[in-house]
C-alpha cells in the first residue's frame, strides 16, 4: 500500500468515535480526520437505577451491544459503589472493542459473536445448560426487539441510554463536502444515518464523495435512504473501516 493512500482526503466521523487512535490511524494514511457526529448519547438516569443495579446479579447473563451502554452501567456502578465482584453474572458482549470497554471495569467477557451484530449474536449465543436462563439486556431508547423476540430464554431489557441528534456539526460538514473535492463520510449507526439524510442530503445528496458503513445494519439504513455504500470492513470497527477505506483509495489511484 502507498504510504499516504488518503493523502488530502478529508474523512467525516458522524458518530462520537471512543478513543484518538482512530484519528492518528486517518493521519498515517495521510488523511484529514474530522469528529462531526450527529448523535449524542446521555446516560439514562432514573430513581430506580440503585435497585436494578443490584438486580443485576439474579440474571444468568447481562448483554451488551454497545460501547455505550457500557459507560451507562460503569457510571451508575460508579455512583452506588458498586464493582464487578457485586455481579457474578456472565457477560456477552457484540463486539471486540464492547468487550475490552467491559473488561476494562472489572468484567470477563465470556461469549462475542462472530459478526458484531445483534442479528448474528441471537443465532450464536446458545450456552449449554439445562435450565431457563434468565438475561438481562442493558441497552439504548433506540435498540431494535430482535435480542427480546428471538433469544430462547426469559429476557429482560433495561434502557440506560440514549440516543438523540446532534445538530450543531450539520453546517460544519456541508461546508466540508461542498468546499472540497476529496472526502468521505463513515457511519457507525442507522440513527446517524438518519439525521444525514434529513439533514444534510437536502442541501447536498448522497454524490460526490465516498461513504463508508460499520456492519451490514448501518449498510442497510444507507441503502435505504439512496446512498451507495463504497466501504463496509468484514470485521465491524473503525479501525477497520479505515484501513478497508485506505485500501479502496489505493485501488483506484
Amino acid at each position: 500500500m502507498p504510504e499516504l493512500p488518503l493523502k488530502g482526503e478529508s474523512v467525516i466521523f458522524t458518530g462520537t468515535p471512543k478513543s484518538l487512535e482512530i484519528f492518528d490511524l486517518v493521519k498515517e494514511y495521510g488523511g484529514i480526520p474530522y469528529s462531526l457526529p450527529l448523535i449524542q448519547v446521555n446516560e439514562i438516569e432514573d430513581r430506580t437505577d440503585e435497585y436494578e443495579l443490584k438486580r443485576c446479579a439474579e440474571f444468568d447473563w447481562l448483554i451488551f451491544t454497545s460501547q455505550s451502554a457500557v459507560t451507562a452501567f460503569h457510571s451508575k456502578m460508579k455512583r452506588f459503589h458498586v464493582t464487578s465482584q457485586h455481579i457474578p453474572s456472565k457477560i456477552a458482549a457484540v463486539g471486540t472493542q464492547t468487550a475490552a470497554a467491559l473488561e476494562k471495569i472489572g468484567f470477563t467477557v465470556e461469549f462475542i459473536p462472530s459478526i458484531f451484530s445483534a442479528d448474528v449474536f441471537v443465532k450464536q449465543f446458545k450456552p449449554t445448560v439445562n435450565r431457563k436462563l434468565r438475561v438481562l439486556f442493558l441497552k439504548g431508547n433506540l435498540a431494535g426487539s430482535i435480542i427480546r423476540e428471538e433469544l430462547p430464554f426469559q429476557v429482560e431489557e433495561w434502557t440506560v441510554y440514549e440516543t438523540i441528534a446532534k445538530l450543531d456539526s450539520v453546517d460544519s460538514i456541508i461546508e466540508i463536502l461542498e468546499t472540497g473535492d476529496n472526502n468521505t463520510v463513515l457511519f457507525a449507526s442507522p440513527s446517524a444515518v438518519h439525521v444525514y439524510h434529513e439533514r444534510i442530503v437536502p442541501v447536498v445528496g448522497w454524490k460526490g464523495y465516498a461513504i463508508g458503513a460499520i456492519g451490514h445494519v448501518t449498510e442497510k439504513a444507507l441503502l435505504d435512504a439512496g446512498a451507495v455504500v463504497d466501504v463496509k470492513p468484514e470485521i465491524y470497527t473503525l479501525k477497520e473501516l479505515v484501513k478497508v477505506l485506505a485500501k479502496r483509495k489505493e485501488d483506484i489511484q
